[in-house]
């Protein structure tokens, strides 16, 4: 072989160990994103079908998104749940839509509550919460979310020490539209009950 066609021969050798490192990095972030879809989920807009979940109350009761809110216009409310301490700000909004549970009703409407946090005895802190708040009425109900699966599905993880979830409600029509949506990413700024109640429906 000439001295001359060595080089060829070396350039396409590293030529085609470039194309391999690179096939590799595409191949290994396509399966990082593949892998990771719950974590990169977007939030549903407004006008978009609301995702369908089943998740448990604190006592083990299985509740599915879309049968609460067949026939019913649906206020979907996820809390803060437990970052390591009860979030004042959500035993008040819960305080404020249970104080209002009869106007919801009155619209026809169901209301429910994401309690998101770390899988450990997040039931037993679920209870806690509930009670600090009188008995929830018939129409408003809570389910806990240990793993961030609604979390995630929905993407609002507020994914930082002491965090769970980015405050955040969703209003829902009888066909599980989504017509209003709030995700605060303070933890103060939360949807008041009678916001919730100007984007319903009167029918």
């Amino acid at each position: 072989m000439s001295n001359f066609a060595q080089p060829c021969v070396s350039a396409r050798k590293a030529g085609t160990v470039h194309i391999s490192r690179v096939r590799g990095f595409v191949l290994a972030f396509a399966c990082v994103l593949f892998l990771g879809a719950p974590a990169f989920a977007e939030t549903p807009a407004v006008g978009a079908k609301a995702p369908d979940f089943t998740l448990s109350t604190p006592t083990g009761k299985s509740v599915q998104m879309l049968k609460e809110e067949s026939g019913h216009q649906l206020v979907l409310v996820v809390l803060r749940g437990f970052p390591g301490y009860q979030c004042p700000y959500c035993v008040k909004q819960v305080h404020d839509f249970v104080e209002h549970a009869s106007d919801f009703a009155a619209k026809n409407t169901r209301v429910l509550l994401v309690y998101p946090g770390p899988p450990a005895d997040l039931d037993q802190r679920a209870k806690e919460f509930l009670e600090k708040q009188a008995e929830l009425p018939s129409n408003i109900v809570l389910v806990t979310d240990p793993d961030y699966t609604v979390t995630n599905l929905y993407g609002i993880r507020w994914d930082a020490p002491h965090e769970t979830a980015y405050p955040s409600t969703f209003v829902l029509d009888k066909k599980g539209m989504i017509v209003f949506e709030k995700i605060s990413h303070s933890h103060g700024d939360r949807l008041s009950a009678q916001d919730g109640l100007d984007h319903l429906s009167s029918k």
